[in-house]
């Protein structure tokens, strides 16, 4: 790959339409000052002060977020809310970053999925308390499903890629249900011209007729559930190899700083990580993998390059601190001329 040939990626994407269907979550920390404490006089616990709070798209809403710093042109969200404050807080997030969100059902019978990230204030620096979260744990009524289900063939006749973000861990109590699985992989054999891509933490081993990614420790539990520890090279090649026979189609399987595995039919690429500047925060790396490896393959690259610019995006986003960091192309055509002067 040239630099001409990644100026003509960025170039495309401004052009680019992509639907993002997945689990939507609220990330908010609360920033709680300990020198402010009070005792609460009706239970005598010590009630911490927050005195200041950020707020941001999670989940999903992080590929949003990565796919608007890349500029993708058009970002549609679909997925489910709840008629409550997050959900409200999660539309805005969106909308500040253009993402269309029209197509996110909001709904009395779900509660916004959030984690609440409290942070102890002490001599300038930030540290992280338990988390609290707000999940939905029954199962996805059949209306909602029903109703994403239809949007979700509506949509896939108006844009160039569909992101499927699986998020949730208990089966079918998220956006991502069976359902939706045998939607996404029907229209994966139907439109060879429509990239679908799925990234899924508990249930990649379910997509069929899709391109799919996972990390290393996801792609060997998929094939043999029972393993445990770190896995060799062998063992993520044997369930790369095997993954990719399922699903017929191509398979990124991410490894950290050592890079990714890309399997495709009976070869595999080796496409080695990028440095990133110490210290680091590999919060939302793999969010921003796929974001890069998708938009670059809207663009017209290949395989090994796509997942070459989702290792830069990733390396990018992991030098910015205390938060879900994003990349732009400058940023990605930036580091793509440090590696080529460095060969």
């Amino acid at each position: 790959m040239q630099e001409k040939d990644l100026k003509e990626i960025f170039k495309k994407a401004k052009k680019t339409s992509m639907l993002i269907i997945g689990d939507y979550f609220l990330d908010k920390i609360l920033l709680i000052d300990r020198t402010k404490d009070k005792k609460s006089l009706e239970t005598g616990l010590t009630a911490y002060q927050t005195v200041d709070k950020r707020i941001s798209p999670g989940a999903a809403g992080t590929v949003t977020d990565n796919l608007a710093a890349l500029g993708v042109g058009s970002i549609i969200a679909l997925g489910y809310l709840g008629k409550d404050g997050e959900g409200f807080e999660l539309i805005k997030g969106l909308e500040e970053k253009n993402v269309l969100t029209r197509y996110l059902l909001k709904t009395e019978k779900r509660m916004t999925p959030t984690y609440i990230k409290p942070m102890l204030l002490k001599e300038n620096k930030e540290e992280e308390i338990n988390r609290l979260d707000i999940r939905n744990w029954s199962p996805t009524p059949e209306s909602i499903q029903q109703e994403i289900n239809n949007k979700l063939i509506e949509l896939a006749e108006k844009v160039e890629a569909i992101i499927a973000l699986d998020q949730v861990e208990k089966e079918n109590s998220g956006v991502i249900t069976t359902r939706i699985r045998n939607t996404l992989s029907r229209l994966g054999k139907e439109k060879d011209d429509l990239i679908i891509y799925a990234d899924s933490r508990y249930q990649i081993n379910k997509y069929k007729n899709i391109i799919i990614k996972c990390n290393h420790y996801e792609a060997v539990n998929a094939v043999y559930p029972c393993f445990s520890g770190e896995p060799e090279i062998e063992h993520i090649k044997e369930a790369g190899f095997s993954l990719t026979e399922k699903t017929n189609k191509p398979v990124f399987i991410t490894r950290g700083a050592k890079g990714q595995l890309v399997f495709n039919n009976d070869q595999v690429h080796r496409v080695p990580g990028i440095k990133a500047e110490k210290p680091i925060d590999i919060c939302g790396a793999g969010d921003a993998a796929s974001s890069g490896i998708v938009t670059a393959l809207c663009g017209g690259a290949g395989l090994k390059e796509a997942a070459l610019i989702g290792n830069i995006t990733a390396s990018i986003t992991i030098e910015q601190l205390g938060t879900t960091g994003t990349a732009s192309p400058e940023a990605v055509q930036e580091r793509f001329s440090d590696i080529n002067a460095e060969l």
